[in-house]
């Protein structure tokens, strides 16, 4: 019996390609689906075979998670922890036990209730000190005007782009970045994921480099298809000639470009078609529609991707033209594979444009999950009205027109959960339960599992080798605890991971 060999047994195996759920069993070998069987074992196969009895649970291929931030993450471990500290003042003693003339002091894990001093009031305790302290949610963070000098952010900074120079300096720190990520790793195991599409601002200050380690040393146990996005510079073409012809692995691959366009509905930053409700502007940010066009054609010339986030309607409007001007194959669909990410309000004539053109959407499944009903669908009757609201996360058009779909979570403003994200996605519902919103809008359980998978390895470029349980395929899967194809969506959050297995190893199990 070779250990590498084994057979994993469920009565609900869900392949992901056309959605088929079969009772049975899929043998491995090595790092492949070797073969994929109905019914009982024989016993000549269970005494060849390790089996592993999974009955009443599910097994899934390995979940994709198509927007992810590892350096966001990084935040909330850099530094020392200070999570002991009981006090602001706790905190400042802690800080001057550190300081020693020393240029930076960086931190952690500070009561996301304490009260936030002034830069001004840290820079008189810690002069020409760079002081950066996150809290354990990472939402909050104290700064002295040394480091807002240094990195060019200050306390109003709310997104993870404003960080890319604190970033910078942190990713090439080797000793602290190369046994977080495997921290993290370990995380998303835990939770199902086997491939993510990693964000990586501009060059990624070339934190690939510890990815190749990692995989040279067999210690990577998931798949990173990596973009850039650039934030500190235009995006360079010439690093994503590099990548593209260096970085073309079963684990590590590059994956294009990424960039913002519009902002949040809620501050009124996203790009409408038409005004605010009662008021005159359609955005308050000034957007570079001209070289958002220019880079993606660039990208599409040279035969890699963009993704670009939008939120408005009138953002995706923009995104399906400046799409609709790259290459297209003779069926009139896009030769590389673009995609909008997110798409949180979008007009349908938008959506029936991106399916005849194969646009992926990479929609955020446990989005509701931050918020309540109360206060999104307040936000959403204030800012736009009801009645345009109707076409807030309007993924069932999406799916009924066509589109590709896939997941992400913009980790870390959310955390993996893909049992909680079907309560989400399924029943329209937000934390508290209560009301629905937009029901109408929602997708059915198989068809979320499938954006996870099938889906995520679509819009990965791995569809061929991943995605669905077929022969051939690498063994990566995913195993619910429970019948999650038939569980009540409501009642989804209860269940969790039991396993998970990367290349034919088992990686987790609980």
């Amino acid at each position: 019996m070779s250990i590498n060999n084994y057979i994993l047994k469920s009565d609900q195996i869900f392949c992901a390609n056309q959605q088929d759920v079969i009772n049975g069993y899929i043998i491995i070998h090595g790092n492949k689906i070797h073969a994929i069987e109905k019914g009982f074992i024989p016993s000549s196969l269970e005494n060849q075979y390790k089996v592993y009895d999974l009955s009443g649970k599910t097994i899934l291929p390995g979940f994709f998670d198509a927007h992810t931030f590892f350096t966001g993450w990084s935040l909330r471990y850099i530094g020392i922890d200070l999570s002991n500290a009981k006090t602001e003042k706790d905190v400042i003693e802690v800080l001057k036990t550190c300081y020693s003339h020393q240029d930076h002091i960086f931190g952690h894990g500070i009561s996301d209730n304490f009260n936030t001093p002034s830069p001004e009031e840290l820079e008189g305790l810690f002069p020409n000190c760079r002081i950066v302290l996150f809290s354990t949610s990472g939402e909050h963070f104290w700064l002295n005007t040394t480091a807002i000098n240094h990195y060019g952010f200050d306390l109003t900074a709310d997104c993870n782009e404003v960080f890319w120079k604190l970033l910078d300096e942190i990713l090439k720190d080797k000793n602290f970045i190369k046994p977080l990520f495997k921290k993290y790793m370990a995380m998303l195991n835990a939770r199902g994921i086997t491939s993510v599409k990693e964000i990586g601002f501009d060059k990624f200050s070339g934190f690939q480099n510890i990815l190749s380690e990692l995989e040279s040393e067999e210690e990577l146990n998931l798949r990173v298809h990596f973009m850039s996005q650039p934030v500190g510079a235009n995006a360079n073409f010439e690093y994503a000639k590099k990548m593209m012809a260096n970085y073309n692995s079963d684990f590590i691959r590059f994956s294009g470009f990424n960039r913002m366009t519009d902002g949040s509905i809620s501050q009124g930053n996203g790009l409408l078609k038409q005004p605010y409700e009662n008021q005159n502007y359609k955005c308050k940010l000034d957007i570079n529609w001209e070289l958002i066009q220019d880079e993606v054609l660039e990208a599409d010339k040279i035969g890699t991707r963009f993704s670009l986030n939008a939120q408005g309607d009138g953002a995706v409007e923009k995104a399906v033209n400046i799409f609709n001007l790259c290459k297209k194959d003779n069926n009139g669909k896009l030769v590389n594979r673009h995609a909008i990410t997110e798409a949180e309000f979008s007009d349908p004539v938008d959506l029936k444009r991106m399916a005849d053109l194969g646009i992926i959407c990479e929609y955020y499944p446990q989005i509701q999950s931050i918020t309540s009903y109360d206060d999104k669908v307040g936000m959403i009757k204030k800012q736009i009205g009801l009645e345009r609201g109707k076409n807030y996360w309007n993924r069932r058009k999406m799916k009924d027109y066509g589109v590709p779909l896939c997941c992400g979570t913009d980790l870390p403003l959310v955390i993996d959960h893909i049992p909680e994200s079907i309560y989400y996605s399924v029943t329209g519902l937000f934390p508290e339960g209560g009301n629905p919103f937009n029901q109408e809008n929602c997708l059915t359980i198989p068809e979320v599992l499938e954006s996870w998978t099938f889906g995520g390895a679509y819009d990965f470029y791995r569809e061929d080798d991943l995605g669905s349980i077929t022969v051939g395929k690498l063994a990566d899967f995913a195993v619910i605890d429970g019948d999650i194809l038939h569980t009540n969506p409501k009642d989804c959050r209860s269940l969790d991971v039991y396993m998970t297995i990367v290349n034919g190893k088992i990686v987790y199990q609980k």
